[in-house]
């Protein structure tokens, strides 16, 4: 049952302390009312000796705490589920944006969840094709994996999150497949730019959309990627769908983390982020997976830009000890024109063994990846060295590699926004480019896949 209270004594921003309180619980939902009809909502943030300290998702401008009453409602925030979330588009609190009227729910789940048994746990080991070569043939996502995209300011990781979430699916079996799509402290154009392309493309049929806007408030934004999983996690083990969980902007929420922990005035940890944010990162994280016994799986791309293109940065440092790996966007490549810019070299999924080879791509996927990885990098090296001793210190069989390199860059990365290349036409494309070098050099790949797919009279 609600508890209310009239035993409000201070508000300071968006905190507000409540005495004399009996039974009251971390994150409880708590409803403040006014005596002009005025409500907002908050939520506890923290409790000690019958005081609890509230924080408000709206401003506190206007709160008279002289007759205002703050009701405790004795759960956490919720949201309602049903079939018919396919389709929609929400708020960062699961509220309906879309004049599609309210959710009629079958079902009504906590956003906190709860950790899945690591022995229950399956193993990863099914191919998703994104139709994006460098992901698909290179850096392969598997069902159930955590595989995030490391950005930067200004590099289009919004045009990739949106070209995956409309071309992902799953192969060779006739399964439900979904994309639970949340967009964490974005602008408005970005939030149209979603929406937009979801709509024009179809993709919002099998989709499911959560908004949350920059000038939302912090503690929504903290709640919006809790929203999508708890929604994913409906879709997946209620109903039985393979779903594909995308998440931007994970550096959103780290902020709105940092700005929660310094209003309730907690010791700060490295750069001023509170000192649990791995832990809280992996209370996101590790709610993908595949479940024993579950016909559905939870795949996520969580997409974060590192501040300042730092690798060492809190947060891609802890988003990368969680995760099985990582895809990151180059500015080099973006400035030369190669879209979507996925540098491969230190791009890693460390599943990708798992979810390759005969029966889920192709027999000749792992040998033809290890080659291309091989002869990129040999090709880079090769140009660098042409950059400080000119083209005349290079062999010929460097100048070949070299000339891999610009060719690699050109077809089988730069793919566009809009090519949705099967896992066949990839590794065709791999193998068109190994023309390029003599057969002699093809050292990672076996003679009779060699001869299979490179004839003799070629």
């Amino acid at each position: 049952m609600p508890k209310e209270y009239k035993t409000i004594t201070e508000v300071v921003g968006p905190l507000m302390l409540v005495e004399n309180v009996e039974g009251v619980k971390y994150d409880e939902l708590v409803r403040i009312k006014q005596a002009s009809g005025d409500e907002r909502i908050g939520r506890v943030l923290e409790i000690d000796e019958g005081k609890a300290l509230v924080q408000l998702f709206n401003s506190s401008q206007g709160l008279r705490i002289s007759d205002s009453k703050a009701i405790f409602l004795g759960r956490g925030i919720e949201i309602k589920l049903s079939k018919d979330i396919l389709g929609r588009v929400f708020d960062g609190m699961g509220r309906p944006i879309d004049d599609g009227g309210e959710i009629i729910p079958e079902v009504v789940m906590d956003i906190n969840g709860s950790p899945i048994n690591p022995v229950a746990r399956d193993y990863p080991s099914e191919f998703i094709q994104t139709g994006v070569s460098a992901i698909d043939g290179l850096n392969t996502l598997v069902r159930g994996q955590k595989l995030p995209i490391f950005s930067a300011s200004g590099l289009p990781h919004a045009r990739l999150a949106a070209q995956i979430a409309r071309q992902a699916k799953v192969l060779g079996k006739d399964e439900e497949f979904a994309v639970v799509f949340a967009a964490v402290g974005i602008t408005f154009e970005e939030a149209d730019f979603f929406v937009q392309e979801f709509q024009k493309s179809g993709a919002i049929d099998r989709s499911v959309l959560f908004m949350n806007l920059a000038n939302d408030p912090a503690i929504e934004r903290i709640a919006t990627p809790r929203m999508a999983i708890t929604c994913a996690e409906y879709l997946a083990y209620e109903l039985g769908m393979h779903v594909l969980v995308i998440i931007t902007d994970i550096t959103n929420y780290a902020e709105a983390l940092r700005e929660v922990s310094a209003a309730r005035k907690e010791v700060p940890g490295r750069r001023g982020y509170p000192g649990y944010m791995y832990t809280d990162l992996a209370s996101l994280y590790e709610r993908a997976g595949r479940i024993k016994g579950k016909r559905g799986s939870i795949t996520q791309i969580p997409i974060l830009t590192m501040p300042e293109e730092d690798k060492t940065h809190p947060i891609p440092d802890l988003t990368g000890y969680i995760t099985e790996g990582q895809i990151i966007l180059s500015r080099d490549l973006y400035l030369k024109g190669v879209i979507p810019p996925i540098d491969v070299l230190p791009s890693l999924s460390r599943l990708k063994d798992k979810g390759i080879g005969h029966g889920k791509t192709r027999e000749d996927h792992a040998s033809t990846m290890n080659q291309l990885f091989a002869a990129y990098a040999r090709g880079k090296e090769a140009k660098e060295l042409a950059t400080i001793l000119g083209d005349a210190a290079l062999s010929d069989v460097d100048k070949l590699y070299s000339k891999f390199a610009d060719e690699f860059e050109k077809q089988y990365v730069s793919q566009g926004y809009t090519t949705d290349r099967s896992i066949e036409d990839t590794l065709n494309l791999g193998w068109e480019l190994l023309k390029i070098l003599p057969r002699s050099e093809l050292r990672r790949i076996s003679l009779d896949l060699i001869n299979k797919y490179i004839p003799e009279e070629e």
